[in-house]
């Protein structure tokens, strides 16, 4: 048991999360697992969570954002399979930790915020990660993507939410989902409030 006033081995808490939460889970891309262990994960989040960074599940942010649990990002890199031919656009989650993750991964990568995003940005990637749960892609997001182009995202489904995939054909988008995980929801991604009897 450490006290209060040892310091942290981040490189081995780094170690720790590799081995026992992305490569027990199906994270086992030696590209990838290099990534996750030259990042540092205590970079990205508030100091008070420094802490906690490579704990298996979301950290608070502030302002009801959140950093999904290191395996969500996992996942996401696995399914996305970026290369260095992909411009890659992240739709932060309010940390920058997914788009250091993907930087070496891929030839460009641009960060935006959920609210840039879900209003539009000009020009067009041949990838899309959101680093959270959307109810739904916005017309902004779909005409940021290019034709052909993938998108991986966290999906809410009434009320569970899923990592999901997709590809823009003929202009539009469907989401396929992939597995059942615990993703923090994006806000500017809600779907608008309907009446139910």
């Amino acid at each position: 048991m450490t006290s209060a006033a040892e310091p942290i081995d981040f490189a081995a808490a780094r170690r720790a999360m590799i081995e026992s939460q992305l490569r027990v889970s199906g994270v086992n891309e030696e590209r990838l697992l290099g990534v996750f262990s030259a990042t540092a994960r205590e970079d990205f989040v508030p100091a008070d969570q420094r802490g906690h960074a490579y704990i298996d599940r979301a950290i608070a942010l502030g302002d009801g954002r959140a950093l999904p649990a290191p395996l969500v990002q996992g996942r996401m890199l696995g399914e996305a399979a970026p290369t260095m031919q992909d411009n890659v656009l992240v739709v932060s989650c309010g940390s920058d930790y997914l788009a250091a993750l993907v930087r070496p991964l891929a030839g460009s990568v641009k960060v935006v915020s959920a609210a840039e995003a879900a209003a539009g940005v000009a020009g067009t990637w041949s990838l899309i990660l959101i680093d959270g749960a959307i109810e739904r892609l916005t017309d902004g997001v779909i005409a940021a993507l290019e034709e052909n182009g993938r998108i991986v995202t966290g999906l809410v489904d009434r009320g569970v939410t899923r990592l999901a995939s997709g590809r823009k054909v003929g202009g539009a988008v469907a989401l396929f989902p992939i597995a059942d995980m615990g993703i923090p929801a994006l806000a500017e991604f809600a779907a608008p409030k309907s009446w139910s009897f």
